[in-house]
């Protein structure tokens, strides 16, 4: 008999035997499948065709908004511009009207609009055994070969850097979905919680460019689900490389550490866009965080790249201890 896996992703282990068996021989293909590696690079004559899909699942409201731009950060993350996006609907019989479909189409085209992308196609169908709407977006971008960030690019002595506070998504997506949960907490702390969505907001496309405009970044990572430690654990293994990060250095904002307390999960592998995880180069750290805090963008400096050999940890107080692993987001313990 076989072990049901639960909600959240794929084991990494799981998928990475999966990528092995069926890695495609495409001399065209410049960034393929892997662990930690968001979206596909392929040659197009002078330039580069980025490739990004993934659902929205844990959210309902505000679902085309989210299905755009959490697909549009992974395209942002190999430095490229996104383009053009594809959407498949799988809408809940029963439950389906005209409205429902509207809103989602209105929520599509409005981050298309807001990002300069164009809606080219896609999927629509009202699906047998479903109690809610999914949305599978399709992102295609277009980046020249000297401006690709690799996923697997981050090197020992590389500074880690990351962008706004981690969990942003996880706060949002918990205060607009778990409101039950939350009863007795402060009415305009949940207001700015659910704001988060767009204050200080998921999407990373303007970190990325402000980011890479102003110096050498090796890497970046969009950290979704399993959080900030997820993504940290995706980025080693992408480049096989360690990590050493300072726990005391990571930017938790206060909303979060409230919601977490009172649900008590870990805020550290709570689903996490709006979030850049950046590998920069050492001389390049400087002007790099300049110019975030030029555009806006809250910024911090949580650690380094290490030789793999010293591991995967986090300094804390009390000492080094490995950086906790998260198999699925925390999140998924409160929509089981």
């Amino acid at each position: 008999m076989h072990t049901s896996y639960p909600l959240g992703k794929l084991p990494a282990e799981h998928l990475a035997r999966l990528m092995a068996r069926h890695a495609p021989a495409d001399p065209h293909i410049i960034l393929g499948p892997g662990v930690g590696h968001d979206a596909a690079v392929i040659a197009f004559g002078d330039r580069h065709l980025v490739a990004k899909t993934d659902p929205i699942t844990f959210a309902s409201d505000e679902i085309g908004w989210y299905a755009v731009h959490v697909n549009a950060n992974d395209v942002a993350c190999t430095g490229a511009t996104a383009r053009w996006f594809l959407a498949t609907l799988l809408l809940p019989g029963g439950h389906t009207n005209p409205h429902l479909v509207d809103t989602i189409f209105d929520q599509i085209a409005g981050a298309c609009h807001e990002l300069d992308v164009a809606l080219v196609g896609g999927h629509t169908e009202i699906t047998h055994g479903l109690d809610r709407p999914i949305v599978v977006g399709c992102m295609l971008g277009e980046v020249t070969p000297d401006r690709l960030v690799r996923p697997d690019g981050a090197r020992p002595g590389d500074v880690l850097l990351v962008t706004k506070g981690i969990a942003v998504e996880g706060t949002a997506i918990i205060a607009r979905e778990k409101g039950d949960a939350l009863a007795g907490l402060d009415v305009l702390l949940l207001a700015r919680c659910r704001g988060f969505l767009h204050d200080p907001g998921i999407s990373v496309v303007r970190d990325a460019a402000v980011a890479t405009a102003a110096g050498e970044v090796h890497a970046m990572h969009d950290p979704t689900e399993g959080g900030l430690a997820t993504g940290l654990w995706e980025m080693a293994q992408a480049a096989d490389v360690g990590l050493a990060v300072d726990e005391a250095a990571v930017p938790i904002l206060p909303e979060t550490r409230t919601l977490c307390a009172r649900l008590g999960l870990d805020p550290l592998g709570l689903i996490a866009s709006g979030t850049l995880l950046m590998a920069v180069a050492p001389g390049d750290v400087a002007p790099v965080l300049a110019a975030l805090s030029g555009a806006g963008i809250a910024s911090a400096h949580i650690g380094r790249v290490v030789e793999k050999e010293r591991g995967v940890v986090l300094r804390t107080a009390a000492g080094e201890r490995p950086l906790p692993r998260f198999d699925r987001d925390e999140i998924a313990r409160l929509f089981e």
